[in-house]
């Protein structure tokens, strides 16, 4: 198998993205986008080598902020991760893809399939939302609140691990936060655009409604939708959700794989 990793510039911002295993010929690679305060491992350690057994090529990328991808002197929103996505496929020479977003990667993912339609065959929004009414007022009240107190302890772990100098856990976690507290929504016009064959991915017990779910998959024309026993990304091997507990994914692989290829 092979592996490869670089960064890729977009303005100031460089983008860190890796690329596991071979292309497949006719078929375009796999993008994964991990959800805030994740990194491609605490995101997506267990699912991609499910995928690279399956003989899929992925990418994965971390947003600014993440991981190995230091911030820039602006803000981290779902349209300027697209931008630094584009950048990333530019560099690569991959004019398309299918991409599976989870959570706020999933805004990433749906400006991308919004902003550059050539360049998305397949979507998988996963645990993501596309207005603001898809979750309780408690939810913005905890959000105004919240502290890095509030952050999953395997995701301060994972980014002190990559990023052990002083501040940086402190300013993925404000990046994240703001992020998530001005992001407008997209009226359904736009949604209506997205010309990608797309799948609305939920949980039963995740942070998004079911009845989000069910309306995003109405809205986007010829959605698919699944909603899938568990929790917030439990079922994509995600490390906070799953506690490295890997049976839920298994449960769910052999259905996104249907998806991709139909």
């Amino acid at each position: 198998m092979t592996f490869t990793h670089g960064y890729a510039a977009n303005g100031d911002l460089r983008m860190y993205y890796e690329v596991h295993g071979h292309p497949r010929a006719g078929e375009p690679p796999l993008l994964l986008i991990p959800g805030g305060g994740s990194s491609i491992e605490t995101n997506f350690a267990g699912l991609i080598p499910a995928l690279l057994a399956e003989s899929l090529q992925v990418i994965a990328v971390e947003e600014e902020g993440h991981g190995r991808t230091a911030a820039a002197a602006r803000p981290l929103t779902a349209e300027n991760s697209a931008g630094d996505v584009k950048a990333v496929l530019d560099e690569l020479n991959v004019d398309s893809v299918d991409v599976l977003g989870f959570s706020a990667g999933g805004h990433t993912a749906l400006a991308l399939a919004m902003r550059h339609p050539s360049m998305v065959r397949c979507l998988i929004a996963a645990s993501t939302f596309a207005s603001r009414d898809a979750v309780g007022d408690e939810f913005w009240e905890g959000m105004e609140k919240a502290t890095l107190d509030d952050m999953p302890e395997v995701y301060r772990d994972a980014d002190r691990r990559l990023n052990p100098e002083p501040g940086h856990l402190e300013q993925m976690f404000e990046l994240d936060r703001q992020r998530i507290l001005t992001f407008p929504g997209w009226p359904d016009e736009d949604l209506r655009r997205i010309t990608a064959r797309t799948l609305v991915l939920s949980a039963d017990r995740d942070v998004v409604s079911a009845e989000h779910a069910v309306r995003m998959s109405r809205v986007i024309p010829g959605a698919r939708l699944m909603i899938v026993p568990g929790t917030h990304g439990d079922y994509l091997g995600e490390l906070a959700a799953s506690g490295g507990d890997l049976r839920a994914m298994r449960t769910t692989l052999p259905y996104l794989l249907r998806f991709l290829e139909e």
